[in-house]
């Protein structure tokens, strides 16, 4: 397997061939039409100065450019004077001859033909010159090109291995990451695709630290809640031991162990992202689902009847966790539920009169373990949210002392069908 300074190297090796071929023909292609068409201008203007001489009777005053041959011939092709035996041209050639003139090649010699009174006048010249200017450059180009190749070949492998070096290194950065080591890549790639695709490397690295660290986290927050339930359902079970009869022991420790089974399916639940799969869709009225909740917990509801499409076991295991919250702030009596219809949604709204959230937790109201004064796993609104997003709703909150709402914004039935 090639590396990519190699196969940039052979890339730039072939373009650089190329090149040179191309030149190497196209100079001795411009060059042979640039000679032959200079040739045909010679020939074709002494063969117009030689017809206007024969015109005039002035054939014994004529003079020719320099290596350039008069040849008389008859209308019928016979020969009546042949300066250059070897320059003879056949009679199907001479028909063609007409009183402007005519160039035609043959081989060696190049030929110019036009009609005169006195016959078929033809001049003709030796193509050996250009034939060894052809080959005068033909060594000259292949020399150049014998010293030229060898010459970019080493320019680009200078080149391929400057523009690989970076690349080079930044493979070798990449190398040495692990799950144990996920810092950034070092580099110095300008803004462009090797440049933006070692940034999306360096995105990808961060957001798996960041899952690590959320990981770690939530192991050692799970690790936590659990050990003090199981200390104290331990220490009940042990005091039982001694003593079967204490009622009031087995009530914490069932208690404990119904917490603790609580706890276990929500960190279940989140692990598994059972929240936003398994969604069991039906027609339900987010009132009648607020009234429930706030039965179960005592507290005041104010719910008019808005129908949206969801779970209702999940959207009742919303209001609950809320609730919860609520009343572990501010007590029952201080807890009000409200439903009603805003637009095309329903908006579901549980305000407490406790002491309000504080402010450095805010930011992360939502995520796991993010507990606040009153207690609690830190788990309820991390599902709550969840539960809201796999519904295709939101949820947020208003804070202030004395005053905490959070409110829930599903799309209603008609909006979603």
């Amino acid at each position: 397997m090639l590396s990519f300074r190699a196969r940039l190297f052979l890339a730039f090796a072939l373009l650089w061939l190329l090149f040179l071929g191309g030149a190497w023909y196209l100079a001795g292609r411009s060059v042979d039409q640039a000679l032959k068409r200079r040739l045909e201008a010679t020939l074709a203007q002494d063969a117009l100065r030689a017809a206007e001489a024969y015109r005039k009777g002035q054939a014994g005053a004529l003079l020719t450019t320099g290596g350039v041959y008069l040849h008389l011939y008859a209308q019928d092709g016979t020969p009546l004077a042949l300066t250059r035996p070897d320059h003879r041209l056949p009679p199907e050639r001479l028909r063609r001859a007409g009183p402007t003139p005519e160039v035609l090649w043959e081989e060696g010699f190049a030929a110019a033909l036009v009609a005169t009174p006195l016959g078929l006048l033809v001049l003709t010249a030796e193509t050996s010159p250009i034939e060894a200017a052809l080959e005068a450059l033909r060594e000259a180009l292949l020399r150049a090109f014998l010293l030229l190749f060898p010459l970019g070949l080493a320019l680009v492998y200078l080149t391929a291995r400057l523009a690989a070096r970076p690349l080079e290194a930044v493979a070798r950065e990449i190398t040495r990451r692990s799950p144990d080591r996920l810092d950034p890549v070092p580099h110095r790639l300008p803004k462009d695709e090797f440049g933006r695709m070692v940034e999306a490397v360096n995105a990808l690295l961060q957001a798996l630290k960041e899952a690590k660290e959320r990981e770690r986290a939530f192991l050692a927050e799970a690790s936590h809640e659990l050990r003090t339930p199981l200390t104290v359902l331990l220490g009940h079970l042990d005091r039982l031991g001694r003593n079967p009869m204490d009622l009031e022991a087995l009530r914490t420790a069932r208690a404990t162990a119904e917490r603790m089974r609580r706890l276990v399916e929500d960190l279940l639940a989140l692990a598994r992202g059972e929240v936003e799969r398994n969604l069991n869709l039906h027609i339900v009225d987010l009132g009648e689902v607020a009234r429930e909740a706030a039965l179960e917990y005592g507290v005041a509801a104010e719910a008019e009847s808005a129908e949206v499409l969801g779970d209702p076991d999940r959207l009742l295991q919303l209001l609950r966790n809320l609730v919860a919250n609520a009343v572990r702030a501010a007590g029952k009596e201080g807890v009000r539920v409200r439903v009603r219809r805003e637009a095309d949604h329903a908006l579901l709204e549980v305000e407490d009169s406790g002491p309000g959230i504080p402010e450095d937790l805010l930011p992360r109201l939502f995520q796991r373990f993010a507990r606040g004064p009153g207690g609690g796993t830190g788990l309820g609104l991390a599902i709550a949210h969840a539960i809201a997003k796999a519904h295709g709703g939101e949820i947020a909150v208003e804070n202030r002392p004395g005053r905490t709402v959070f409110r829930v914004r599903l799309p209603l039935l008609e909006e979603e069908a």
